[in-house]
């Protein structure tokens, strides 16, 4: 029987998880049983724990539905649990170092307790300064073991379940388990307070609470700020049950009604049903209210003598006196908006368009990724909208014969975007673009992220000093609806780059369906119109941009790996699209199509890709053609820029860290043998999960049509799945 047991529910928090479990089995003291709470086996975080599980014989995955809350998840943990003590972890929070010795310590100083009450820090979620706010609440404790009654003031109602460890058989005996709904932690450390016989205090913090960016769920509005009061009639009566005395009852039932009070003093929690929260309060109030009990003095026990009555017309008139004075400093004028932006502002009153629909890519460089490959589709399955493509001036010739596009910054595409009830973007649209209620934006993303992104490049220096202000890029992703995945590390992943509360779809990138529907014809084609020899061996280069670079440097005398790679070998060149062109001179085995429009077409084309660590790399792995990592600089890169997994050791294939090595592989043929098969075939299974040829469909169906779900096509194993032939392919058949 392991000393703790340490429950962590992971629903909606898959890409931080992983710390989390990190926290608690890099503890010092070792002797413990996680239990991962997963919302089913093929859920993302179900991915990460199974992965730990395998390698960690003290890691125990269980599934609990979403549809069971979090308290579902942390009752499953325990029906789960054998060790003697369990403690409660949410999925992207820390466990502190030593904090398992310092409790299993704690814990035998005071003789097996009920409960331990521990300190723990909030921290915001940008990593700033943290809070202690339990500190103030376990001052003055009894350094021994004590019965509630010795301090009747320290209850768990005012912390979290993850700030204290509970005796497992306590809680059997008792019959404790997690109260359903919202507010169930309030419910919980009422319940067990209320049942508790001996507890002890801990005065260190023992866990980390990373405060979400979107806030607490519990703040947002709705009707499940109802259910609170569902949780202070459980813990009140269970207290009348006990027959708790009223010097117990007393704090707990304030505690209890400082909440509550909080809650009807902002209106804006309660979206209706204002009134009947108030009455059902009161009646709450009035029939649990201990013997003896004296009302707090100041506001709050204005607001006590108000709910006790009944009054709740007096009780929104000084909630209203309250917000006026509070909120003089929110009245002040707002600037007004650009002139060039007036009409902008005018459109914005007019009606949404249902049937309009606005595109645009890598901030209007043209018809191109994500958003072409969803444009095209959705004139194929959804003709009745008007779909428009937003390019920058001078980008127009990018455009396809057919595509209606407008000129970003032109009077045109401010009321477009005004009006437009869906907007699609890879990257993100102007700053000025307000998001009205009932349009839909849809995130494509335009790459597997191996890279550090959004928030998590903060850290990184050279790269932040780049990024512009944050601040600015979460009120973009504020914007979002609908943001799309093309496996699950992309998913987790974008969940920690870019916090928000939009919706991920794990649905594939329509950019590369083409892959998996182009025909031997179309291979031959594009390798014509891009001057490839008919016979040679056409090598894809295509580095990434790097931001301690000011301009584009190929990293590779290309000349002289074409000689010593072989005389069929010829080169195609693409930058990263942030250059114009790879600025390559050309020659006949040297062929520059970084100004290409498609990169999905120059892939196509491409018997094998050399890459550095470009996000290209996922994206051609769909087409099980041979890949290999010329990383001459990866320690550097990986300092200044940051990564999130150690590509040399999951490499696609071969990796080279020389120009003579990079010649070699391509030389005796390795580049293609059965060990760079069975890397790639690994990489694919992780990073190519979701692309089938039918991205664009799903995402048509489910963002532009508002199908369900269910209703959408489910992805094609990947074993079932046929790839375009590659030219050489062709040639050896």
């Amino acid at each position: 029987m392991p000393r703790f047991s340490i429950i962590v529910p992971s629903h909606g928090v898959a890409g931080r998880l992983s710390q989390a479990l990190d926290s608690v089995l890099g503890q010092s003291f070792g002797d413990l049983q996680l239990i991962p709470v997963c919302d089913a086996p093929d859920a993302p975080a179900a991915e990460v724990a199974a992965g730990y599980a395998e390698r960690d014989s003290r890691v125990t995955p269980v599934h609990s539905p979403p549809s069971a809350g979090l308290s579902g998840a942390r009752n499953a943990g325990i029906r789960a649990a054998t060790g003697t003590y369990l403690l409660f972890l949410d999925g992207d929070d820390l466990l502190l170092p030593g904090a398992l010795a310092a409790l299993d310590a704690r814990l035998s100083e005071t003789g097996g307790v009920d409960v331990l009450y521990a300190e723990h820090e909030r921290a915001p979620w940008w990593e700033g300064e943290p809070t202690n706010p339990a500190a103030p609440l376990l001052a003055g404790a009894p350094k021994a073991a004590f019965a509630p009654a010795e301090r009747p003031a320290l209850t768990g109602v005012p912390l979290p379940a993850w700030s204290a460890a509970y005796r497992r058989a306590f809680l059997t005996e008792q019959e404790l388990a997690f109260p359903e709904g919202h507010f169930t932690d309030l419910g919980w450390g009422g319940l067990v307070s209320v049942a508790a016989g001996r507890i002890a205090v801990l005065r260190r913090t023992v866990v980390r609470h990373r405060l979400r960016r979107q806030g607490s769920r519990l703040n947002l509005p709705g009707p499940h700020q109802h259910t609170l009061l569902d949780q202070v009639e459980r813990v009140l009566t269970r207290a009348a049950e006990r027959s708790l005395p009223a010097e117990r009852t007393g704090p707990l039932f304030d505690q209890l009604f400082a909440v509550v009070l909080k809650t009807a003093s902002r209106p804006e929690r309660l979206s209706r049903g204002h009134r009947a929260f108030f009455r059902r309060a009161g009646r709450l109030y009035r029939t649990h209210r201990p013997a003896g009990h004296r009302v707090p003095g100041g506001s709050l026990g204005v607001q006590h003598r108000l709910l006790a009555a009944g009054a709740y017309t007096a009780f929104a008139a000084l909630r209203g006196a309250n917000r006026v004075a509070g909120g003089a400093a929110g009245r002040l004028p707002r600037p007004r908006m650009l002139r060039t932006r007036l009409r902008y502002a005018r459109d914005l009153r007019r009606p949404l368009d249902p049937n309009l629909a606005v595109y645009c890519a890598y901030w209007g460089r043209g018809y191109a990724c994500n958003p072409a490959a969803i444009h095209a589709k959705a004139r194929e399955l959804a003709p009745h909208l008007r779909s428009v493509f937003l390019v920058e001036a001078g980008q127009e010739h990018a455009v396809p014969e057919g595509v209606e596009y407008a000129v970003i910054g032109s009077r045109r595409s401010w009321e477009l975007l005004a009006r437009a009830t869906y907007l699609v973007n890879n990257a993100n649209f102007a700053e000025g673009v307000v998001k009205r209620p009932g349009s839909v934006h849809l995130q494509t993303q335009h790459g597997t992220p191996l890279k550090t992104m959004g928030v998590d490049q903060s850290t990184y220096p050279v790269v932040a000093a780049r990024s512009g202000s944050y601040t600015k890029l979460l009120g973009r992703v504020d914007r979002w609806d609908f943001n799309l995945s093309s496996n699950r590390h992309s998913t987790q992943m974008w969940e920690r780059a870019f916090p928000g509360s939009y919706e991920h779809l794990e649905y594939g990138y329509p950019r590369n369906d083409v892959y998996y529907t182009a025909t031997a014809a179309d291979v031959a084609r594009i390798r014509r119109e891009l001057g490839v020899p008919e016979g040679a061996t056409a090598v894809l280069y295509a580095p990434t941009h790097r931001d301690h670079h000011t301009g584009f440097e190929p990293g590779l005398d290309l000349e002289a790996f074409c000689a010593a790679a072989g005389e069929d070998v010829v080169v195609l060149l693409r930058a990263h699209y942030f250059y114009d062109r790879g600025r390559s001179r050309g020659s006949d085995r040297v062929i520059d199509v970084t100004a290409h429009r498609s990169s999905e077409d120059v892939c196509l084309a491409a018997d094998a890709l050399v890459t550095d660590y470009s996000s290209i790399m996922f994206d051609y792995a769909n087409l099980d053609r041979p890949i290999v990592v010329y990383a001459d600089d990866w320690d550097v890169y990986r300092e200044t820029r940051g990564v999130y997994f150690d590509l040399m050791a999951e490499p696609p294939g071969p990796v080279a860290r020389t120009p003579e090595e990079l010649a070699a592989v391509f030389r005796d043929g390795s580049y293609a043998g059965p060990d760079a098969r069975a890397l790639r075939a690994a990489f694919r299974e992780r990073f190519c999960q979701f692309d089938d040829g039918r991205a664009a469909e799903r995402v048509v169906r489910r963002v532009l049509l508002g199908e369900p779900p269910e209703a959408v096509p489910p992805v094609i194993p990947l074993a079932e799945r046929i790839p375009a032939p590659a030219a050489a392919t062709l040639v050896r058949s």
